[in-house]
């Protein structure tokens, strides 16, 4: 996948950050429960201005946050003094099975290829590690949704026109899709997209706060046993004796420094684990401001 020069976020941070995080409750519906309680690194895929960082802290777990705008990054560093990556969801700059857990929190609709970050996903988590995902609900919240004053919703026949949309004439003026549009997912992609990333699914939910449901969330954990994978991702990763191999970092990308959360550490293509600059996409969230 080719990297844009530009994140579709630089520019905006102060504004989405004043808008959607700063007087936002602590934690988000359910997602502590989704978490659980852990320990050691959690990569969060799309950290932003760093809203889920303090949630990561509270499950007992050393958040290291992974984002493509350097805008949000610099926001988000005013809530973490721990490892802050500049980086491409798509081609992470870490080696196979460098994380017990991970997160993913509303980035499905800001992704050019979501089915691409969780294979991802699955392929820096250790085995028997979870990955925990939270975003738009692919049905009831998207480019064919209005909301309306009255709280209902009206759902467009255009829902099965997946892809990138720039713009809809129901989106505020000034909302976050007017100003960088929104990917599309249509419910049968979103979980055809989980399914094929090989990871074991656990549980889903439609978090609360809303009669109708805003995002979809889930829980899912990478096999044990490699005979559970799907073929094409044993050949990918594992040679005939089983072992991982760590390539060398894609193009442009550099990991430095050092850093090791409680527990563990979770190491670059080349070994290291800090300060990475790379490309990326962006990620984001909220339900006002559509």
């Amino acid at each position: 996948m080719k990297a844009r020069k530009t994140a579709r976020y630089d520019g905006l941070a102060e504004w989405y950050d004043e808008r959607f995080v700063v007087d936002a409750e602590p934690h988000q519906p359910g997602l502590l429960d989704l978490l659980g309680p852990g320990s050691g690194p959690c990569l969060d895929i799309g950290c932003g201005t760093g809203r889920n960082l303090g949630t990561i802290r509270v499950s007992g777990r050393t958040p290291v946050g992974l984002d493509y705008s350097i805008d949000q990054l610099g926001r988000a560093r005013t809530r973490t003094d721990g490892p802050l990556l500049h980086g491409d969801a798509a081609v992470l700059p870490f080696a196979d099975a460098s994380f017990d857990t991970a997160v993913s929190m509303w980035i499905s609709t800001d992704v050019d290829d979501f089915g691409a970050v969780l294979r991802e996903a699955a392929r820096v988590l250790r085995p028997g590690g979870i990955l925990v995902a939270y975003g738009v609900h692919p049905c009831f919240n998207g480019p064919h949704v209005v909301y309306e004053d009255d709280g209902r919703r009206t759902v467009h026949p255009t829902y099965r026109q997946s892809g990138w949309h720039t713009d809809m004439p129901w989106w505020g003026e000034d909302g976050i899709r007017r100003r960088i549009g929104m990917s599309h997912l249509t419910l049968a992609d979103y979980l055809n997209a989980v399914v094929d990333s090989g990871l074991v699914i656990e549980r889903f939910e439609e978090p609360g706060g809303y009669d109708i449901p805003h995002a979809l969330a889930f829980r899912a954990r990478k096999a044990e046993d490699l005979g559970r994978l799907p073929d094409r991702d044993r050949g990918d990763r594992f040679g005939q004796d089983g072992q991982v191999g760590c390539g060398g970092l894609g193009a442009g990308a550099r990991v430095g420094g050092g850093s090791e959360g409680d527990g563990g550490q979770a190491q670059g293509r080349d070994g290291a684990y800090g300060n990475a600059l790379d490309e990326t996409d962006r990620h984001r969230e909220p339900p006002s401001g559509w």
